[in-house]
């Protein structure tokens, strides 16, 4: 027997009023958007920005006081000491490029720059940045004048979903001021701690040496 659910095209098949072809339409969109870092935010910063001062107030029991800069602009906060800093960054400041994967410091798609060094953001409270300047994908580059490594994995097609792309970035912009040698398999180390579940591995490997090479 067949049933009415059977003879629907899975194009017209919803969750909650959305299509797969659109959520399709729309994570292939945000696969770009995570190896470019997010276009309307980045389109703000550039290196040489003055910090800007902004005040964020959340009626939290318990609540403390937390003053850092992310990407050039400060932000002076009242969180929940047990906010990590990837939930601040996502859900208090609205900056959503670095990704919650494991959120157990596994799988490096939440990495960011924490004073020039990069940190896996899941596993640091968002008070201990007090007076530090935090980098995340959207303050490397705009979509009209990208970080070179930014532009390394567009044109090495060193992604696929493109969730862990940010982090994957992070971590390789990190290494080079790391100094690590143009090995392949001390780049491979270097990068372990950022897994790619879609396996473009060996991608990463080239976009991470067309940098090392120009410089």
């Amino acid at each position: 027997m067949v049933t009415n659910d059977q003879n629907e095209s899975p194009d017209n098949e919803k969750s909650g009023g959305v299509t797969r072809r659109d959520f399709l339409a729309h994570l292939g969109l945000a696969g770009v958007a995570a190896a470019t870092g997010n276009p309307l935010q980045a389109a703000e910063l550039t290196p040489t920005d003055e910090p800007t001062t902004m005040t964020t107030s959340t009626a939290v029991p318990g609540a403390v006081p937390v003053s850092f800069v992310v990407n050039n602009k400060k932000h002076d906060l009242k969180i929940d000491p047990r906010t990590t800093l990837l939930d601040c960054l996502r859900e208090n400041l609205n900056i959503t490029g670095t990704k919650k994967g494991c959120d157990h410091g596994q799988c490096g798609a939440c990495t960011v720059h924490i004073d020039g060094r990069r940190t896996n953001s899941c596993l640091v409270l968002a008070v201990t940045c007090q007076g530090q300047e935090v980098t995340t994908i959207e303050g490397l580059g705009t979509p009209d004048n990208l970080h070179p490594m930014q532009k390394a994995f567009v044109d090495c097609d060193a992604y696929q979903c493109g969730y862990c792309t940010s982090g994957q970035i992070m971590s390789a912009t990190a290494l080079l001021r790391e100094g690590c040698s143009k090995d392949v398999a001390a780049i491979r180390e270097a990068m372990s701690g950022n897994i790619c579940r879609c396996g473009a591995y060996q991608n990463i490997l080239h976009a991470i040496q067309q940098v090392q090479e120009a410089v």
